[in-house]
């Protein structure tokens, strides 16, 4: 098949064909023996006409991504094709033949041109397009044919030939299954779809949002129904994304003449244009729908076909899933009379009783399923009185930073990660304050109607609850011998010999990543004794994030969240009241954690969340847009040679529209992996751009300080203790970093700006000069080119977007344990690859 490729590009191109970029399939690239590698005869033929072979390295098919790619992106049509038509399954190779042949004659992003009009030098004829799979009734040639026989053959339509002017037909109630003619009707309307095939807009996008259905349902978008009249009524025309990447090859096949007006038309070609010709539509069209439209249904998808949580306990009794409600408060009360949490009592004279209410939750797993039915018996804490009810209300948090950090260890140390959950944390809190409580609702007896309860334990709703609560475990994990991480006090290390185990609590979840599992399950068991737990074996899902044990190409998207020249002001916020009023019930997403590709796009529109205008709703749908498209992003994670900590700061110059200030970026890099990032405007109206990115480098000299003290605290990064590499650049903030320069820009810096020049001279950062073009952290600063924008997230930051990152992490002598096993992590979500597996 090559060598006729060949030989019709040189014959019809005048072109040679110089280098073949490939897997190393063993058709490619040969067999491996005893005796080393064995070239096949397609690469003793590429060595023969001097062709170059380039092979991709094992397991990285991004290396070939165009190819990689265009295989996408023909499965995704080959099953669309398929789904529509409704076809037998063996038909997918004409389904593929057509999506090809319709490839090359539609436009392209990247070149600009039709593949058809560069291969033949001429623009292709559309006119002769069908739908793919439609009925038709077509007339073969029969020489046999009797005079009573019928003229033509019902069949579906599957293609085109490649050397024949016509159509390719397949005749499921034939005695011929495929044949190939001119000669055809074709039936491309939907009057026979049934009513369930068909779709209806009746419903506006606020009905379809607001939709109900059963919750364990898919949470696909519904099929909606549509009469005949209302098809009459209703044109829309979808403008299908063209593709950005090329195509290995060049369509071979031969089609149809361009159209031309010297061109004589046979009476073949006559009959198929009088029987396939459509009459004109006097119909009124209707506009097609909006992106507005569109976002609305991709923000809906996992709402549709959801029924809404109860609100009250009266709610939830007259609902369909009322039994499931009833056996989840049953659970919940059984844990409070289980941890002793009240005792009903008389409420004492002076006492006034604080309220509860029931708070129903349908929990659901990372796939959108029902995962159980939760049902919480909350105090009314807004009735609390300080100083009374409560005194102190603090509780610290586990931050981003640290879990990003500990996933780098777990990726570099190739530890253990295991997932476990508290029940009822809160109801394991003490109280220092004496409170009662009304009796729930729905479980008052009557004989004990009059009585309230004394509450013994925090629960949840009190003020107090969540610190309650952390002083509790705090005190138990430290008396099995845990170390609390002072930076983080939600980070907890124990030691044992050559091992180490470190936990991370956030609220009721808790992370264990440790290196050896006998001191793993030994340290479960003593949870387990203390508190009532869930475990839920290696991680899954957690704070939010997806932690799959899995293979995940992922989805690569073409678009930017915050585009070069998008400015936005208060100037463009709402001014009157109906205009505040129209814009209140627009929502702004909170995204963070692990998308540092959001982080200046979060940052701008959240300077006008309290009174956002119709020009920053747009930009908020345009970056709802963008997130729909690149979901399915990750975050990698693998191990590195070097795990050394390292910093890009930029900013820009006087990117605000209404106070002229600069805006401040940062990424740090731990092991190859974003760890921490943050996109923010700074304090000062800097003068000049070396006074912007010097504020920028005091940002991230700050942070590194933050980040070098918490990983010596865990002390097992013997690389933190050197200086923390930072880059910048703008060559003169580097200088006046480094040295005693003076500049008349600098008069206005505060003196706590000149810590930048104290952590280097003491020797814990150095700032170096780095290139505009590899400065990480330019998109984090302002609006950046298409191209700029996925040079930079794409390949750092998400590199299993567009490669399916594999790898093969060798045994290493690392301090603690001998390291065997294979494991990559990624973050989004988080996923872990692991492809030997290890028990």
């Amino acid at each position: 098949m090559f060598k006729i490729y060949k030989a019709e590009v040189e014959n019809q191109l005048n072109l040679k064909i110089k280098v073949v970029r490939s897997d190393r399939g063993g058709e490619y690239y040969g067999r491996f023996d005893e005796t080393g590698r064995n070239p096949g005869a397609f690469a003793k033929f590429l060595q023969q006409e001097g062709i170059i072979a380039q092979y991709t390295n094992p397991g990285t098919p991004q290396q070939n991504g165009i190819s990689e790619r265009r295989n996408r992106t023909f499965k995704d049509m080959i099953r669309s094709m398929m789904s529509c038509a409704n076809l037998p399954i063996f038909l997918w190779g004409e389904a593929l033949k057509t999506a090809n042949y319709v490839l090359n004659r539609v436009p392209t992003k990247s070149i600009n041109q039709i593949r058809y009009e560069i291969w033949n030098g001429r623009k292709p004829s559309l006119k002769h397009l069908r739908t793919w799979g439609c009925k038709a009734e077509a007339k073969p040639y029969n020489p046999a044919e009797k005079k009573l026989d019928p003229k033509t053959i019902s069949c579906h339509f599957i293609g085109y030939p490649e050397r024949t002017k016509g159509y390719r037909f397949y005749c499921p109630h034939h005695t011929m299954r495929f044949i190939e003619t001119s000669r055809a009707v074709f039936i491309e309307t939907n009057e026979e779809k049934t009513a369930e095939e068909n779709f209806s807009f009746e419903e506006t996008t606020a009905d379809l949002l607001t939709a109900q259905g059963p919750a364990e349902e898919a949470v696909r978008l519904p099929q909606i129904n549509l009469d005949n009249s209302q098809l009459d009524q209703i044109e829309i025309t979808v403008t299908n994304q063209t593709e950005t990447a090329e195509p290995m090859q060049m369509d071979n096949d031969q089609p149809l003449p361009a159209e031309n007006q010297d061109t004589v038309q046979t009476e073949e070609d006559a009959e198929i244009q009088q029987n396939s010709e459509l009459r004109r539509s006097h119909r009124i069209t209707r506009p097609a729908l909006t992106d507005d439209y569109f976002v609305y249904l991709q923000g809906a998808e996992h709402d549709i076909n959801r029924t809404e949580d109860p609100m009250t306990f009266k709610q939830a009794m007259m609902s369909e899933k009322s039994e499931n409600w009833w056996a989840a408060m049953k659970s919940e009360l059984n844990s409070m009379e289980k941890n002793g949490v009240w005792k009903l009592v008389t409420l004492p004279q002076g006492c006034k009783p604080i309220g509860c209410k029931w708070v129903f939750k349908t929990k659901r797993n990372s796939k959108g399923q029902v995962d159980r039915y939760k049902a919480r018996l909350v105090a009314k804490g807004f009735t609390q009185k300080e100083g009374i009810d409560y005194n102190e209300t603090f509780s610290p948090v586990s931050t981003k930073d640290s879990l990003r950090i500990i996933m780098a260890l777990v990726a570099h140390f190739d530890l253990h990660l295991h997932q476990m959950d508290v029940k009822t944390a809160f109801l394991n809190g003490g109280l220092e304050e004496e409170i009662y409580m009304m009796q729930p609702e729905g479980f008052i007896q009557q004989k004990e109607k009059s009585l309230v309860c004394k509450l013994c334990k925090s629960i949840y709703g009190l003020k107090q609850a969540s610190r309650q609560w952390y002083l509790k475990f705090n005190k138990v994990v430290k008396a099995y011998g845990f170390t609390e991480i002072a930076l983080d006090e939600c980070i907890y290390m124990k030691t044992s010999g050559r091992h180490f185990i470190i936990l991370v609590l956030y609220v009721d979840d808790i992370l264990l990543a440790c290196t050896n599992l006998t001191l793993l399950h030994d340290c479960k068991s003593f949870l387990f004794k203390h508190f009532d737990m869930t475990d839920m074996a290696e991680a899954s899902y957690v704070l939010g994030i997806d932690i799959s044990i899995n293979r995940d190409k992922g989805l690569c998207s073409s678009d930017i969240p915050i585009a070069k020249g998008d400015k936005l002001s208060t100037e463009q916020a709402p001014k009157t009241e109906q205009e505040k009023l129209e814009m209140a019930d627009k929502p702004y997403a909170s995204l963070v954690c692990t998308r540092p590709d959001l982080a200046f796009a979060v940052s701008m529109l959240g300077r006008f969340q309290s009174n956002p205008g119709q020009a920053h709703w747009v930009a908020g749908k345009k970056v709802m847009r963008y997130l729909q498209r690149t979901k399915d992003y990750k975050l990698v994670f693998k191990r590195s040679e070097n795990l050394e900590l390292q910093g890009f700061a930029d900013a820009d110059f006087a990117g605000c529209q209404d106070t002229l200030k600069s805006t401040s970026g940062f990424v740090f890099m731990f092991g190859g992996a974003a760890v921490s990032w943050r996109s923010i405007k700074q304090p000062l109206t800097a003068g000049s751009t070396m006074l912007a990115e010097f504020l920028a480098c005091y940002e991230a000299t700050s942070q590194a300080m933050w980040l070098r003290n918490f990983i010596i605290s865990l002390s097992v990064v013997e690389s933190i203790h050197r200086p923390i590499q930072l880059w910048n650049d703008n060559s003169a903030a580097v200088t006046f970093a480094k040295g005693n320069k003076r500049t008349r820009g600098s008069r206005l810096l505060d003196v706590k700006f000149i810590i930048v020049k104290e952590k280097i001279s003491q020797g814990y950062t150095t700032i170096d000069h780095i290139g505009t073009e590899q400065m990480i952290a330019d998109p984090l600063t302002k609006g950046v080119p298409n191209a700029v924008f996925h040079r930079h997230y794409i390949i750092l930051f998400y590199s299993s977007i567009l490669i399916e990152a594999y790898v093969i992490i060798k045994g290493v002598e690392c301090g603690y344990k001998d390291l065997e096993a294979s494991k990559v992590i990624y973050a989004n979500t988080l996923m872990i690859n692991r492809p030997s597996g290890r028990m």
